[in-house]
């Protein structure tokens, strides 16, 4: 502790919010039913035996045992009958009591299995959004994902409380407190608070690992607690920013917890990991010197699309629809956004059943946005590289994208038919923007294997509207 000078390092009251299960939350309120007690689960394709598990309540992650991403063929009860299925719990081993039975039927009778409608939580995220805009401006919100995000309150709270009695500590706790009430007063979703006196990255650890645990749903942690909360953290695992492969890698310099981490030379950390080691070194020891309000905008370097298909796709054609789909809905975005791509990649993963390896493939190419050029591409890796196999997900991505105004021509290119390619390829856009994707579609839309329709309703690859109420 003795290696840095706390009172050297800035102090803003930062809290750091996330929705409690926040879809699940969502459809528990919309059907009158305590997001806390209740038993739900989010499920894409809710109908059949292969979703996947999107969201679920804390009740259901406790009875069965389950965090939010999985697949319901892992649940120890058939969705559709709700009755135990002996079949799952075999291949997961765990131990059949009559007890043990009787107690997930009884759960999954009353376990709601709801599917996805991303535009419900999008006008609920909005509802929050307005709250929170009631007690910091604009540019001291910062949004982390639909669910969570920073807010600097430095300024909010002398403006919202004016007992001078109160230490900053107790004043950024009751603003919180009000924020959470008036997030639930709106949308009937409880909330969780990480706070700090300090900086972002302490709201966020007080936020994983203590607030999550405490009856009012908040914790904060400043620079004093550092050695007795943030080195004290149990796994490496559990600190923001270290997954399991840096965790290995900390392990291989003898380095096992946080409390290692923090008491290791910098200079060391700097030579196994660069300059990515002394960050690792200034968060064990809690030091973040990151603003809300300076906004880090990535260069965009691809865009891209992908989506795990209803069933296993096994005829080549099939497939081949669903990427040339693929293929025009990126391209359409690349032209929105005026640029060319010159490298074109795509993924194809199997059906676990296959046990093969998923085709991830990228070929160099000429600048271009062109629906027929990329679609070509598209097209012609997946024939070098597929030899059969049922197919459950792919995806198309365009990278190393170049400002659309370059052009590169041969002696061979006839430019009138390219520009004649261009203004029709852009008039399908206006007309698109105008009255919908669906308003100009190949006849291959109509066929079986299709997924044009299907994908239109979708928002962020998840059902949008009302097909959640089933």
């Amino acid at each position: 502790m003795g290696q840095i000078d706390y009172s050297k390092e800035p102090h803003s009251d930062i809290a750091f919010i996330d929705m409690k299960s926040f879809y699940a939350s969502v459809e528990c309120v919309k059907r009158g039913l305590h997001p806390l007690t209740a038993s739900l689960c989010v499920m894409s394709r809710s109908d059949n035996s292969s979703g996947l598990i999107l969201a679920s309540s804390p009740t259901f992650k406790e009875v069965f045992g389950k965090n939010n991403v999985g697949r319901s063929k892992d649940l120890p009860f058939d969705i559709k009958t709700r009755k135990f299925s002996y079949e799952k719990a075999s291949r997961q081993n765990i131990p059949i009591t009559r007890e043990y039975v009787k107690y997930i039927e009884d759960w999954a009778a009353k376990t709601f299995i709801v599917t996805p409608r991303m535009g419900l939580y999008i006008e609920e995220n909005l509802k929050i959004q307005k709250v929170l805009k009631n007690f910091a401006a604009d540019d001291e919100i910062y949004p982390y994902s639909i669910d969570e995000g920073f807010v600097d309150l430095t300024s909010s709270l002398d403006y919202f409380i004016k007992d001078k009695r109160m230490s900053r500590y107790e004043k950024l706790d009751t603003i919180c407190s009000k924020i959470q009430h008036e997030i639930w007063k709106s949308t009937g979703v409880f909330s969780t608070v990480g706070m700090s006196n300090a900086n972002p990255l302490l709201a966020k650890l007080a936020l994983d690992n203590e607030a999550k645990k405490t009856k009012n749903m908040r914790a904060n942690w400043s620079y004093e607690d550092v050695e007795s909360k943030v080195w004290n953290i149990p796994n490496l695992t559990d600190f923001w920013g270290i997954g399991g492969r840096t965790a290995k890698r900390l392990n291989r310099l003898c380095i096992y917890s946080i409390r290692d981490l923090a008491n290791t030379d910098p200079d060391r950390l700097k030579r196994e990991f660069g300059i990515i080691g002394v960050q690792l070194w200034f968060h064990a020891n809690g030091v973040d010197e990151s603003s809300l309000s300076n906004r880090y905008t990535p260069e965009s370097k691809g865009i891209g699309n992908s989506q795990i298909l209803p069933r296993n796709y096994t005829a080549q054609y099939e497939i081949e629809i669903v990427l040339k789909e693929m293929a025009e809905q990126v391209a359409t975005r690349l032209r929105r956004i005026h640029k060319k791509a010159t490298v074109v990649g795509i993924h194809v993963g199997f059906s676990y059943e296959e046990q093969m390896r998923s085709i991830n493939t990228s070929m160099k190419v000429n600048p271009t946005q062109s629906t027929e050029e990329l679609t070509n591409h598209v097209l012609t890796l997946f024939r070098s590289k597929y030899k059969g196999g049922a197919v459950r997900n792919i995806g198309v991505k365009y990278d190393n994208l170049t400002d659309e105004s370059r052009f590169v021509f041969t002696i061979f290119d006839d430019i009138k038919a390219i520009e004649k390619r261009d203004k029709l390829e852009r008039a399908i856009d206006h007309i698109r923007d105008r009255f919908g994707y669906l308003s100009i579609q190949k006849t291959t839309s109509l066929m079986e294997g299709s997924r044009v329709k299907e994908r239109s309703k979708l928002i962020g690859g998840h059902c949008g509207g009302m097909d959640g109420m089933i």
